[in-house]
């Protein structure tokens, strides 16, 4: 009876996480009539997967093209830099002892729990004074703003539980600082620097609010704010199921990610949540 009921709690747990994924997927092979009409089900009207043009039409459409381009850059960047200096920020935090380093910790995890929404204002005036407003670096600084201070929580707690014997052996054996760092210290905590990079990569690639705000054309505008303009070939009529082919194009990448790396997630994730 328990295996039952577990069984029967995990099914209604993926209908109701899945069940919005799959109703996308049915409206991106739906054509704009059968949505019109309110064609229930999970097929298109006429019973065959003819939306697959959803998806050529959507494909062959050059803001989606760039916008795609512009959130790939724009999010293998901020992961880049975000992940180097969050390395190195936590490093520092997990091995050294100097004045105020609690109140450092503390200003990161404040920065962190910021509504994004109240600094929207104030970023769009100086990035038009600064002149980086509509560019890649006008999206990458906030994101690396938002990431900075989770990535700099879970690696340093990564680093903490490194013994620091084994740094000062490598330093026995003839190794730098530098080299102990980055050939002993870094490889030991890479399930940390994977979930750091992968956290932000997700925030930048999903980003919606700096995406459409701090954004005025296709020159760096990422794929949520691009989805928000994309009107097809009738402007007073909101492409239902091309939207819902790009969403799902969207999608693919952050599912590649989480496909190759759910290992590496997983044991970034749950690490140091049992001792023994």
């Amino acid at each position: 009876m328990k295996k039952f009921g577990i069984a029967v709690g995990v099914l209604v747990i993926l209908v109701w996480c899945l069940l919005p994924v799959a109703w996308i997927i049915s409206m991106s092979f739906k054509d704009e009539l059968s949505i019109t009409n309110g064609n229930p089900g999970f097929l298109p009207s006429d019973g065959t997967f003819a939306g697959w043009e959803n998806y050529r039409a959507v494909w062959d459409n050059d803001q989606f093209r760039r916008a795609i381009f512009n959130s790939i850059g724009i999010s293998l960047i901020a992961t880049v830099l975000s992940v180097i200096v969050a390395t190195l920020a936590a490093y520092a935090i997990a091995r050294l002892e100097f004045t105020g380093k609690k109140l450092v910790l503390t200003m990161a995890l404040a920065i962190a729990m910021f509504p994004v929404v109240s600094l929207v204002g104030p970023l769009f005036d100086m990035w038009r004074a600064f002149g980086i407003y509509d560019t890649w670096p006008g999206l990458i600084i906030p994101y690396m703003s938002f990431t900075l201070p989770l990535a700099i929580w879970t690696l340093s707690a990564f680093f903490r539980e490194i013994p620091w014997e084994m740094e000062q052996a490598a330093q026995v054996d003839g190794a730098t600082s530098w080299q102990a760092f980055r050939k002993v210290i870094v490889p030991l905590a890479a399930p940390g620097v994977f979930t750091a990079a992968i956290l932000t990569f997700f925030f930048a690639w999903n980003d919606f609010v700096f995406g459409i705000s701090l954004t005025s054309t296709e020159a760096a505008r990422p794929i949520p704010a691009s989805l928000a303009f994309f009107v097809g070939s009738d402007p007073f009529n909101r492409p239902a199921s091309l939207l819902a082919a790009a969403a799902v194009i969207a999608t693919i990448p952050i599912i590649v990610v989480v496909l190759i790396f759910q290992r590496k997630i997983v044991a970034g994730l749950t690490s140091g949540a049992v001792k023994g």
